[in-house]
């Protein structure tokens, strides 16, 4: 019995060991982990569906580090929203409309790329998994799974009450997003097919407006320098 009782024990602080040797990933740790790795990525394109309400949009979306962002809809079919890190562009074929938004240097400065966002909803939200750290379905009856975090504002002021990360769990990348506004309004992205590092030019985020198409300029602000 004494014998049995000390191996017992011996087995048991085996386990203990093992257990506090390990790293307790908190949710604040792997939101911090897959800010990591974002921060690697230079170029990424996906193909993304908006959902907003009743509408469903869908295209593929190309980014370039630090804030090149441009994405082609093909429903509403040849929709298009470029961000060259200058200026704001959207086409909108259904009105033959060009709005375009110039942004100071003030403002260039706060445009954010992946890997600044994810710092700054580290800083404005806090961090929690909405079940468990183990992955889960990304929908009742799906064979996806994915890691799921929740991120609940720090502050009145965010436009979003919250925010749900639903992240890949082998590659850390973020699979879907989904927000709740503070009027109760619901949106959410998904990412799919998406490609890393492939050496995306900058020449993709130069975009030449339809010659026919009516211009509209400073449709969000004016500036004033």
């Amino acid at each position: 019995m004494i014998k049995r009782g000390i191996s017992l024990f011996l087995i048991f602080i085996f386990y203990i060991t093992l257990l506090f040797g390990q790293e307790i990933i908190t949710a604040e740790r792997y939101l911090e982990m897959v800010s990591d790795t974002y921060a690697q990525i230079r170029d990424m394109e996906a193909n993304i569906e908006i959902r907003s309400g009743n509408s469903t949009m869908n295209g593929s979306v190309s980014y370039l580090t630090p804030s090149f962002l441009r994405i082609d809809f093909s429903r509403p079919a040849d929709q298009v929203i470029v961000f060259n890190g200058e200026a704001l562009t959207v086409y909108l074929p259904e009105f033959r409309a060009v709005l375009n938004q110039q942004l100071n240097q003030s403002r260039r400065a706060s445009a954010a790329g992946m890997a600044q966002g994810l710092t700054l909803l580290r800083r404005n939200f806090v961090p929690s998994f909405l079940t468990s750290p183990n992955p889960e379905p990304l929908d009742p009856g799906s064979s996806e799974r994915v890691v799921k975090l929740r991120l609940t504002r720090r502050s009145v002021s965010e436009g979003f009450r919250e925010i749900t990360l639903s992240i890949n769990p082998n590659t850390r990348m973020i699979r879907r997003i989904e927000g709740r506004t503070i009027a109760e309004a619901e949106v959410r992205f998904d990412f799919t097919n998406i490609r890393t590092n492939q050496g995306i030019p900058e020449a993709r985020f130069v975009y030449d407006s339809p010659p026919s198409a009516n211009m509209y300029n400073n449709f969000l602000f004016r500036e004033l320098d």
